[in-house]
């Protein structure tokens, strides 16, 4: 029976990598479009979540999206979790056009890449230069109207999933010095449908995600980043432990090390 589960994970693995294929060939030059005209840079939001939602539909994974609040059309510096490679994918049904800030790795896809390191900021993170150099292009971002999607872990650090591990300062710096609101992103379960592991086979379930209530930095000071990081930490974790009873233990656990 296990064989058996584990062939059926493989084939619907080959099937999700074919169908994300496709469509990024279908929809790819619609990407060249805000490429070679900035100004119509909103287009890669609104082509992500097209792509999301056919994606997920072709999956047949139903996806719940839960807004503590509605968000207005303005700039924001969402801020999720980051427990699997699914979690830029989901990222794509995110309401408000914006920017991910990420990992170099996906320079190196053919094409791909190409549009990733055309319409988004990415980072050598052992690079100190490359650093410094994201943080600059992601606050001249903000001033070219842009909302960001980083995830504050700083890569896919955990080795014990829903556990978070702290979270770095940058997204706080940017929304502090901007003066942008703050959203936490909960990405529910998505660690359970492509779980980090060294054999990646896809597993089916919904996919469920919760965009939090703002939290506003006009009145805030560079002295007041590590509370907004540790409000932005704690509404994450709280969704989280609504749904798993164990972070908490875990989490204990890691802690008393």
């Amino acid at each position: 029976m296990k064989i058996l589960f584990l062939a059926i994970r493989f084939l619907y693995t080959i099937y999700a990598c074919v169908i994300f294929v496709l469509l990024f060939f279908l929809l790819f030059p619609l990407f060249l479009i805000p490429i070679a005209y900035p100004k119509w840079h909103f287009l890669t939001g609104v082509i992500n979540r097209i792509w999301a939602k056919v994606y997920f539909s072709m999956l047949f994974m139903p996806f719940f999206v839960h807004h503590k609040t509605e968000l207005r059309k303005r700039q924001y510096v969402f801020v999720a979790n980051h427990f699997s490679y699914f979690d830029i994918a989901v990222m794509g049904l995110n309401p408000i056009n914006a920017v991910f800030v990420g990992k170099n790795d996906m320079e190196k896809l053919p094409l791909f890449g190409y549009m990733y390191k055309k319409l988004h900021i990415t980072v050598d993170r052992a690079s100190i230069s490359s650093r410094v150099n994201t943080l600059i292009k992601s606050m001249q971002a903000i001033d070219e109207g842009k909302s960001l999607v980083i995830f504050p872990e700083g890569g896919i650090l955990t080795k014990q999933a829903p556990h978070m591990v702290p979270f770095k300062d940058g997204a706080f710096k940017i929304a502090i010095e901007k003066k942008v609101p703050v959203v936490p992103v909960t990405l529910v379960n998505i660690w359970q449908i492509l779980p980090d592991e060294k054999w990646i086979l896809f597993n089916w379930y919904p996919i469920r995600i919760v965009f939090h209530e703002p939290i506003e930095t006009d009145n805030l000071t560079m002295q007041d980043l590590p509370t907004l990081k540790e409000q932005a930490f704690q509404k994450i974790r709280s969704s989280l432990e609504e749904r798993y009873s164990h972070v908490k233990v875990v989490e204990a656990y890691y802690e008393n090390r």
